[in-house]
């Protein structure tokens, strides 16, 4: 049986049970109607008339001729949260289920069964429950991607049904404050409308959509509209990491008065639009801290001292709000003799993205202070645009493994936009619903069901192929022979910043190239083109997952681009002439086509427009007009260091 999350036991007898054409449901007002009762009797018919079945909702004493299935609280489930027991065999379908958590739970494997089966349903005894209370999906919308509501609502939804309980929206700029507007306009931000209407979605899917607002770090967007450039750290943009890069004021001023009020006026529009008791105020990569206005305090107290000092003010405004306070833990670590001062009620977020993370010591650093805390481990998708799966799939295994080890009290899968979030939801799903099962129960987890589960669930292909190549193009990078945290060429070449900007981008942006033979260029973009057939050749069944596969093309053809862009400067390079203004003139056209038909879709999943997350479609564009490589002289210097073809795999 073909399903996730695996359940933690499951019993097969001999036998079918055939679900009736008419039945009648029964389920027990135990449990509130209109957010838990009626919602999951709607999910269960829905799924029973797409096979055929017509339900009818009863409740009362559990007698009628035509009863089919049939769900109480109590009796064998679990005496856990999240515990059910569902029992198959000739008499019918009995769900039991120890709260509200399970029988959610229950309805989610009773869905995959039917899809998996139809109406002819095996006998079966099931046993579960999760290994975590809290299991979730944040997906980042401050990156140049604000998603629609509608697309907002499909995603939970497909969430719900691999049993997520949590939802949250990274947010920086992108929620529309009716005091900054010159902050978001042109982003396509969410609106507070909105987030109730999702709010009360996610509730009757039994989801809790957590607020999610950065209240130190990654305020770029903020701190650069002129009446808050005040309560920014630094005030002008300055080169990190040897001047690979360059970093702008993003970290708020823990020291000026007028920062606490700042986030105080943020918090009060922001939380009533949540049922949520709680509120993830993020905190992390305060990369300025120190460097400008609490200079001087940082030098007199110690850095980390300024950051705890500062984060338990905002803890303050959390509690004073009656709401537990969610922040990332990746500053704090660095300073692991102050998190025993955390107060014991909020929530560390332990996150990272590589498959070697080091989960077990930075896990254990918050278990021994008994500081509640989260793993978050990502979709590695960003800066990809096809995905990072080889990676990605150790990295949610890894975290649900020390997670368990350390007594984490939740899960939070994280998807994340860098570079303009060009990446499409459709890349993500594999690994959301890897991160779903491993959550739920990693020891029971199966590999061997993702795709062929993704595929019957979310992208609704009868032939298979969509999932099949979603899953070969999140592993097709490897064809390159070289690897680099957080990014593969298919997403960094293309999205390179333009010539003006590259003096202070030129090792990050314009390495690759030199570091890949053409023979490995070749054969990642063989193998995107081979995956780009097998799409073409599905046959998704509703217009949703239609989107769906068409998303993933175009995920695809950015990416070919990204290799036939390197093909075309290692022809340059060389001085074959000839053959860059062939290459040239050919990806001038293609980006061109794909730039338009880019836009044209951009408007049914997304708001805002283009702008932010697809310009860089313009700037290759140029960059094959102008025809040369205009590289600083420090690149010239890196590519007589590392000449093309020349360099160990994996450098």
């Amino acid at each position: 049986m073909k399903l996730l999350p695996c359940p933690r036991l499951v019993d097969r007898h001999a036998g079918t049970y055939v679900l009736p054409a008419r039945a009648v449901l029964h389920l027990d007002a135990s449990l509130p109607r209109d957010t838990v009762i009626l919602p999951v009797a709607e999910r269960l018919k829905a799924a029973a008339h797409q096979i055929g079945s017509e339900l009818e909702l009863v409740s009362g004493p559990p007698k009628h001729p035509l009863l089919a299935i049939r769900a109480a609280q109590g009796g064998n489930a679990p005496k856990r949260l999240g515990g059910y027991t569902l029992r198959i065999d000739g008499k019918g379908i009995l769900i039991q289920y120890f709260d509200e958590e399970g029988l959610r739970a229950s309805v989610a494997t009773m869905r995959q069964l039917m899809r998996e089966f139809g109406r002819r349903l095996p006998h079966l005894i099931i046993r579960d429950y999760p290994d975590f209370a809290k299991r979730g999906v944040m997906l980042d919308i401050s990156r140049g991607k604000v998603p629609r509501l509608e697309t907002l609502m499909e995603l939970v939804s497909h969430l719900a049904d691999f049993k997520i309980n949590e939802f949250q929206l990274y947010t920086e700029h992108t929620f529309a404050y009716r005091n900054y507007e010159p902050v978001w306009r042109g982003w396509g931000a969410i609106t507070g409308e909105e987030i109730l209407k999702l709010d009360a979605f996610c509730r009757q899917l039994g989801v809790e959509l957590v607020p999610n607002q950065n209240s130190f770090g990654h305020l770029r967007y903020w701190l650069n509209y002129p009446p808050l450039h005040k309560l920014a750290e630094t005030d002008k943009p300055w080169p990190d990491h040897g001047g690979s890069f360059l970093r702008y004021p993003s970290t708020l001023a823990p020291e000026h008065p007028g920062t606490i009020p700042f986030l105080r006026e943020l918090y009060d529009e922001l939380l009533p639009h949540f049922t949520s008791n709680r509120i993830n105020v993020g905190c992390d990569e305060t990369w300025d801290l120190g460097r400008g206005q609490s200079k001087s305090l940082c030098e007199k107290r110690g850095k980390g001292r300024v950051y705890v000092d500062f984060l338990k003010k905002i803890y303050t405004e959390t509690s004073s709000r009656k709401k537990q306070m969610m922040f990332w833990g990746d500053i704090i670590l660095h300073h692991p003799e102050l998190v025993r001062e955390l107060p014991k009620d909020l929530v560390a977020l332990n996150w990272g993205y590589e498959a070697n993370h080091p989960f077990d010591r930075e896990a254990g650093v918050f278990a021994k202070s008994k500081v509640p805390f989260y793993v978050c481990p990502g979709t590695s998708t960003w800066m990809t645009l096809l995905g990072r799966h080889d990676n990605a799939y150790a990295n949610l295994q890894l975290a649900a493994e020390v997670g368990n080890k350390h007594g984490a009290i939740g899960y939070l899968n994280t998807d994340w936009g860098d570079g303009g979030h060009p990446q499409p939801l459709a890349v993500s799903y594999l690994p959301f619903i890897l991160g779903a099962a491993v959550s739920w129960c990693a020891q029971t987890f199966n590999e061997a069901h993702l795709v062929p589960v993704v595929n019957r669930d979310v992208f609704e292909d009868q032939t298979g192929r969509v999932g099949q190549a979603a899953n070969a193009l999140g592993f097709a990078h490897r064809k390159f022979k070289y690897t680099a945290p957080n990014i593969t060429p298919f997403g960094a070449v293309i999205a390179a910043p333009r010539p003006e900007d590259r003096e202070l981008f030129c090792r990050d942006g314009l390495k690759y190239y030199a570091r890949i033979s053409a023979k490995h260029i070749q054969a990642a973009l063989e193998e995107v083109e081979a995956q780009r057939s097998v799409l073409h050749r599905s046959a998704p069944k509703t217009r949703a997952a239609d989107v769906l596969a068409t998303e993933l093309d175009f995920a695809a053809r950015m990416a070919a681009q990204s290799c036939k862009y390197m093909l075309w400067q290692q022809a340059l390079a060389v001085g074959k002439t000839g053959q860059a203004s062939i290459l040239a003139k050919r990806g001038i056209a293609e980006l061109r086509q794909l730039d338009e038909e880019f836009d044209a879709y951009w408007p049914a999943r997304n708001k805002g427009s283009t702008k932010t997350s697809s310009m860089f479609l313009k700037w290759r564009v140029e960059d094959y007009r102008r025809g040369t490589l205009h590289f600083p002289p420090e690149v010239a210097a890196m590519e007589r260091q590392y000449p093309a073809n020349d360099v160990p795999e994996g450098e």
